[in-house]
């Protein structure tokens, strides 16, 4: 089974797994940008600032999207393989 599988091969989903990562870390820094103000005391940052705070859910929906596209991927591979 080794033999017949790519090591750099880009199974469906793949993409939007990295992509949905990123979006994910960049509101997960604005989340920490977002919050530092309001734990040091200082002046806070505009609303727009909570909203980039939302890319955090919006990451974890495009990376969960790739996994369940790779998962339906593999079941029909899994369906076809089958005599």
């Amino acid at each position: 089974m080794r033999d017949e599988t790519q090591t750099n091969s880009a199974a469906p989903g793949d993409r939007l797994i990295r992509a949905g990562a990123i979006v994910s870390f960049a509101g997960a820094v604005a989340t920490l940008v977002t919050v530092a103000p309001l734990l040091l005391g200082t002046t806070p940052f505009p609303a727009y600032m909570f909203g980039l705070s939302m890319l955090m859910g919006v990451g974890f929906l495009v990376a969960g999207a790739g996994v369940l596209r790779s998962v339906a991927a593999g079941r029909r591979q899994a369906r076809s393989d089958t005599p």
